[in-house]
């Protein structure tokens, strides 16, 4: 029997298809602004006093991301999960997901927009036999017609323990 590949399978086949005997994170460059804005990107930025986001907001510089991007008339938003507006991690599927949405429309209308304008969405869920009917019933109170494209992928884990579920969505932007 075949086992199909895993990341680190392809990882090692290709290093040794291109000779690589080890790999090296790449070193931090600085950004060339001139391309960045040619292409109008722009990074969103949440306020310090924001009531959704509130004890959260340290992690976008702690971890080097932006909560969201404007690029190419998209908004491109970070995969948002289930943390409560005093940092801490909500207890149930279910919360998790109003929390990750929540945190999304709070994005959305800080730009002017609202779930109506997303195009896609993909949601990450740990233990998915067991978690999508609670993810779902919340889902559906978010969502109308038409409906954004929507990828729901199961996985092993996410950073936490705790953590459940993750969403990141991309909107048009409105001329």
């Amino acid at each position: 029997m075949i086992e199909p590949l895993n990341r680190r399978s392809v990882m090692t086949l290709t290093g040794a298809a291109a000779g690589i005997t080890a790999i090296a994170p790449a070193r931090a460059q600085a950004p060339d602004t001139k391309r960045i804005n040619a292409m109008g990107k722009t990074v969103v930025e949440i306020p310090a006093d924001n009531p959704t986001f509130a004890a959260s907001i340290g992690s976008y510089e702690k971890y080097g991301y932006s909560p969201a991007v404007r690029a190419g008339g998209l908004l491109f938003i970070a995969g948002q999960i289930g943390r409560r507006p005093d940092g801490t991690i909500a207890d149930t599927v279910a919360e998790q997901t109003e929390l990750a949405l929540q945190r999304t429309a709070e994005i959305l209308r800080l730009e002017g927009l609202d779930m109506t304008d997303l195009v896609e969405v993909v949601s990450y869920h740990v233990d998915i036999q067991h978690n999508l009917g609670a993810f779902m019933a919340v889902k559906e109170r978010y969502t109308v017609k038409p409906y954004p494209a929507w990828s729901i992928i199961g996985i092993d884990a996410l950073t936490s323990p705790d953590l459940k579920i993750e969403i990141r969505s991309i909107a048009a932007l409105r001329s």
